[in-house]
């Protein structure tokens, strides 16, 4: 369901919370894709609380374009408000999201989607987290300035162009603890309702790496 959070700047944003199904495990934060808050990713959310933990899911448009979902072929729309976005307004709202989780108990997790892929990167260098996970997180350069505070694991398509590797060198480089798996697939591999892109095996595994990672770091 849809609750509301309150960044420490005072900002309020929207935050889908999924309940953990059985025993609670922990909490996991979920970072957008530049199309919002989608019914693609409520249903992630549900993959995971299924497993036990509560699951966020804080809408990161709120402060340009309050209760965004942009089609999934209007993305230069989404793009155009994500370049909009100020990285250190976004962290507010993601940390507004992890505490949320956090009060009530256990550790918190990140797993972030293209550009959330990236924001959870700078989330496990900048908040306390038990760990992050990026499928196939863009803008990373723009996040090589300082080190990791809780392990990480990265997803990421060998033909995803958002990424190449030179890229992906640069980042194990800087941050030669991170984890990362490559698979045969491009961008947007795990997203189900983006045919053209979504690989089913690349997700599944993907998707059994991280529920084996966050077991791991979150309980």
């Amino acid at each position: 369901m849809m609750n509301i959070l309150t960044a420490s700047d005072g900002h309020k944003l929207d935050c889908w919370i999924q309940a953990p199904i059985g025993e609670r495990r922990g909490g996991v934060v979920i970072l957008q894709e530049i199309f919002g808050v989608t019914d693609q990713l409520k249903g992630v959310a549900e993959r995971y609380a299924n497993l036990g933990y509560e699951v966020a899911i804080p809408a990161l448009f709120d402060r340009k374009e309050k209760g965004a979902v942009i089609p999934f072929d209007q993305a230069p729309r989404g793009r155009d408000i994500m370049l909009a976005s100020n990285l250190e307004e976004t962290m507010l709202d993601i940390d507004a999201a992890v505490q949320a989780l956090a009060a009530n108990g256990g550790k918190v997790g990140v797993i972030g989607f293209c550009w959330g892929g990236g924001l959870a990167l700078r989330a496990t260098q900048k908040l306390d987290l038990g760990c992050g996970v990026a499928f196939y997180g863009t803008r990373l350069p723009q996040y090589l300035d300082c080190p990791l505070k809780a392990p990480f694991l990265g997803h990421f398509g060998e033909a995803d162009d958002h990424t190449p590797p030179e890229v992906l060198d640069q980042v194990k480089s800087y941050l030669p603890e991170l984890e990362l798996f490559m698979y045969d697939a491009g961008h947007a591999f795990a997203n189900e309702a983006r045919p053209t892109s979504y690989v089913e095996d690349a997700a599944n595994l993907a998707h059994e790496r991280t529920e084996a990672f966050l077991a791991k770091q979150l309980t």
